[in-house]
């Protein structure tokens, strides 16, 4: 489960892990998991050499905006290709709270 604030932005029991050195653990989840009426898509963008490029949005919870804060990779590299499209949360923002199977993630 995926918390911005109070409000719960996603639920999945289908979420892909990938591990990268130096990060923690990062759940990518299908787009059908996540309340994407409360994304707002944003102008951020960033570059990863294993991965490829992303894009980004801010979670509106109506008590203020999570900017950048959820990412995507519509096209990645092919050796990551499982992640296309799927949403991934930045636990470490302010306001973020990542759960696995109950526990802090």
């Amino acid at each position: 489960m995926v918390r911005v604030k109070d409000s719960v932005v996603a639920t999945s029991s289908r979420a892909l892990v990938l591990t990268e050195t130096g990060c923690p653990p990062r759940y990518y989840l299908p787009s059908d998991d996540v309340k994407m009426d409360l994304l707002r898509s944003s102008t951020t963008t960033s570059h990863c050499p294993f991965k490829g490029d992303a894009v980004y949005w801010s979670v509106d919870t109506g008590d203020g905006l999570a900017e950048d804060v959820v990412w995507s990779y519509p096209e990645p590299f092919p050796q990551v290709q499982q992640i296309a499209g799927r949403l991934a949360f930045w636990a470490e923002k302010p306001g973020v709270t990542l759960e696995v199977k109950g526990q802090g993630a």
